[in-house]
């Protein structure tokens, strides 16, 4: 064979060759395609639209998650579950599984919430129902329109629902947008309790389908004495942090309800301080005061600065009313009342009465609030139930 035809005979052999492996890296890359990536972000449940057949009807609710993330997805279902059971079309729901960091969705997500119904975006329903507690309504007050909010509230006879952080937008709603509000149970931390106490439901119940309403109960030094005026207030600690702001309700005459949790002594007293220092104390008839569910470790530095000794240094100071134990705060059992509305406030000596006359209702006909009750529970002292994480209201 000749150097040509073996020069030819390498020439064909490769070039057969690096066909054979043009159509190898072919099938193996058809083979190898590469798959679209899984997101791995939770699934989020399809929102359950609400139908408004009738917009004054009387079972809407709109779900509003101003502050913290809830974690148990098992309590909200649980707490949308027992809402629909006596009744409520409830809207929003995705707002209960949002997460942004600690929160329930980033601050123009949790701002959303109640400005898409102050806008008139969506429709104002007949309750709004926060979620929980926990931080973060500070956040998002500037990116409400409270006014608008509390207009449309008003023309509708909307009731907002809840406590604890969430007092931030209870304060920012009376202040901008001359609205009341309700201290009540949420959808977290106490409709999706799977405890349910008969007592926080009984009083929700009918705390929101009767008129008048009036909550009896004992207080040492209560005196004979009757006066009238708006109850406002709440968290203290939400009130500290918000004075000096728009936000903070400038409020004559007023009867100041206060409760919190897990804080000394000492910090009451200096919050209570930068109240009285702002002026807003001085402007009180009369001060009320819920459960404080007081840490269990005492403060080290002063073990023997108690409680009790900040009311008696306040009465003597201020020289007006000091009531304590009504029945609401970060505990299992407690009320729901009218935030911002007029009450009577009457001292009987060992006790004392709180009426609300005004207020915004449910229509007890149009729903089944019965299914809301349940067996008792009992809690031999609320005090010392403190197995529950703060973080949990």
């Amino acid at each position: 064979m000749n150097t040509h035809q073996n020069n030819a005979n390498i020439y064909l052999n490769r070039r057969q060759f690096l066909g054979a492996m043009a159509g190898t890296l072919a099938l193996s890359a058809c083979a190898t395609k590469p798959q679209p990536v899984k997101k791995t972000t939770k699934t989020m449940p399809k929102e359950k639209k609400m139908i408004f057949v009738n917009p004054d009807a009387d079972n809407t609710i709109h779900l509003f998650a101003p502050s913290g993330y809830a974690a148990d997805g098992s309590r909200i279902e649980l707490g949308l579950q027992r809402l629909a059971e006596a009744g409520f079309a409830v809207s929003n729901i995705t707002a209960a599984y949002r997460r942004s960091q600690r929160f329930a969705g980033t601050d123009q997500e949790r701002a959303a919430d109640l400005q898409s119904v102050a806008t008139g975006k969506l429709p104002m329903p007949k309750m709004l129902l926060g979620l929980r507690g926990g931080y973060g309504a500070a956040r998002i007050l500037p990116l409400v329109d409270w006014a608008s909010l509390g207009a449309r509230m008003k023309e509708r006879g909307t009731l907002l629902m809840g406590f604890s952080d969430v007092c931030a937008v209870q304060l920012a709603l009376l202040a901008q947008g001359n609205m009341m509000s309700f201290s009540g149970p949420m959808l977290y931390s106490e409709f999706g309790k799977p405890e349910r106490p008969e007592y926080t439901m009984q009083n929700f119940v009918s705390a929101v389908s009767n008129k008048p309403l009036t909550i009896s109960t004992t207080s040492a030094n209560a005196r004979y004495f009757q006066i009238e005026g708006p109850f406002w207030g709440g968290n203290l600690s939400v009130l500290a942090s918000l004075i000096g702001t728009p936000y903070f309700p400038d409020v004559a005459g007023g009867i100041l309800f206060l409760e919190d949790v897990s804080e000394q002594p000492y910090r009451i007293d200096r919050m209570l301080q930068q109240l009285a220092l702002s002026g807003c104390l001085k402007k009180q008839q009369a001060i009320i005061l819920g459960n404080f569910r007081l840490p269990k470790n005492a403060d080290v530095y002063d073990a023997a600065y108690d409680f009790p000794m900040v009311i008696s240094y306040w009465q003597r100071k201020l020289g007006i009313p000091i009531l304590q134990n009504f029945p609401f705060g970060h505990v299992l059992n407690k009320t729901t009342f009218p935030l911002g509305a007029v009450a009577k406030v009457q001292g009987f000596g060992d006790g004392y009465s709180v009426t609300w006359n005004d207020y915004p209702t449910l229509n007890a006909d149009k729903l089944n609030l019965n299914a809301l009750l349940a067996p008792p529970v009992y809690v031999w002292d609320d005090v010392e139930n403190t197995g529950t994480n703060p973080d949990s209201f």
